[in-house]
């Protein structure tokens, strides 16, 4: 492992003229005369308005200089089978005694802009809890390495996120994540339970208690009735199944042809992307701006514009001893202590008493408004909630070398 140093985003010159001339010379598909053109993907009117403005009035200069107003760093993390990775991470170090480590993860299509908002909310300043966070570019994201050799998979990602908090100087710490950190949070609960004490999450993928493996909670689920709240939860899920998934069947099974879509056109990576940005909010009002800086963080990603998509092919294919399919990470985890926040636009909205199936759950939200990218749509809701869980009287306080956190 290297020692960190700052590091400064800046995308060659050459690489923006090349997105300009790709923009200008984008061919469009036509669509069909319907009145929901959501029902059938990214609509037309959208992608051309966004593209046009991409290429003409974007200024990927103006959102990098904010970028770079993050504490961003460096390193090279040792990974097992891999060598040195080189990584990319916003570490904002708390200047509060005692402060919770904090490792934030991100997962796809997002980044780790999405933790810029709950950054301010976890200073501790107002007498609250104080967090350092760290939010890494996974590999193959942002501005992190590109990963060549196939299976890296979730146990790497884990092992790769417990050394770079270890090499920071975090011998234990506490974790928050969604979508693929919903994932690789609890990978890192399977196999660091010594290092990660607790975590947030804020996807929940569980299924319903079973009589042979959490006998009390099937038999509470077997009583209870389902809040009309849940049942929408269910709904919500089922749409996802039938009419949302389709993206994570081809980068599951085949994500190198995918791959030549992204590498080639700009458009298609807009769309792709949007699409979700669009369908997996709570009507969340997204400016062309955002959503511009978040498809460029993807385009000009010293990755490329392609390899985050290998995450889903690898993390299915790649079994280990102690996480042999993804599946485990929607089972029982024991030692780390566990918080969950329910959104009613997740992908994912499960009743309340199947997250007890994940872990010892000491602290659980249940919010009226919020969908998958909860830190970026609700930064205030996953704030409040790692607040609660390690302010003082709080069910994690002092979880950390029985430090106080403020």
């Amino acid at each position: 492992m290297s020692d960190p140093t700052p590091y400064k985003i800046n995308v060659p010159k050459s690489q923006i003229k090349h997105l300009h001339q790709k923009l200008a010379a984008a061919d469009f598909p036509d669509e069909l005369d319907a009145a929901d053109q959501w029902a059938y993907g990214a609509p037309l009117s959208d992608i051309k308005r966004l593209a046009t403005y991409w290429k003409d009035s974007f200024d990927w200069r103006k959102a990098e200089t904010k970028l770079n107003e993050l504490p961003n760093f460096r390193t090279k993390v040792d990974v097992s089978g891999f060598g040195e990775i080189d990584l990319h991470f916003v570490h904002r170090r708390s200047e509060v005694d005692g402060a919770v480590p904090l490792l934030f993860v991100h997962g796809w299509p997002g980044s780790f802009i999405e933790v810029t908002k709950i950054l301010p909310l976890l200073e501790g300043k107002d007498g609250g809890p104080a967090f350092h966070v760290v939010a890494p570019s996974l590999p193959n994201f942002g501005f992190s390495e590109r990963v060549t050799k196939p299976g890296f998979a979730l146990s790497q990602y884990a092992e790769t996120c417990n050394n770079l908090m270890h090499s920071l100087g975090y011998d234990n710490y506490v974790t928050q994540g969604g979508d693929w950190g919903f994932w690789i949070t609890r990978a890192i609960g399977i196999l660091y339970p010594e290092s990660c004490l607790a975590s947030h999450i804020n996807m929940i993928r569980a299924s319903p208690p079973s009589f042979t493996s959490h006998p009390a909670l099937a038999l509470q689920h077997s009583v209870t009735p389902y809040t009309e709240r849940e049942k929408q939860g269910i709904e919500r899920s089922q749409w996802f199944l039938e009419e949302g998934q389709a993206y994570r069947q081809l980068q599951t099974t085949k994500p190198q042809t995918l791959a030549y879509a992204f590498a080639d056109s700009p458009v298609a990576l807009l769309a792709w992307i949007y699409e979700k940005l669009h369908d997996w909010t709570d009507d969340y009002p997204w400016t062309d701006e955002e959503i511009l800086t978040w498809i460029s963080i993807y385009w000009f990603s010293t990755a490329g514009p392609n390899a985050h998509v290998r995450i889903y092919y690898e993390a299915m294919h790649n079994p280990t001893e102690k996480i042999p399919d993804r599946n485990r990470a929607t089972e029982w985890v024991g030692r780390v202590k566990l918080g969950l926040a329910h959104f009613p636009k997740e992908l994912s909205v499960v009743p309340r008493l199947w997250g007890h199936t994940l872990g010892p759950v000491v602290y659980e939200s249940v919010n009226e408004r919020g969908g998958h990218f909860a830190a970026w749509e609700r930064p205030d809701a996953i704030a409040t909630d790692l607040r609660k869980m390690f302010e003082k009287g709080g069910p994690c306080f002092g979880i950390v070398k029985g430090k106080s956190g403020y």
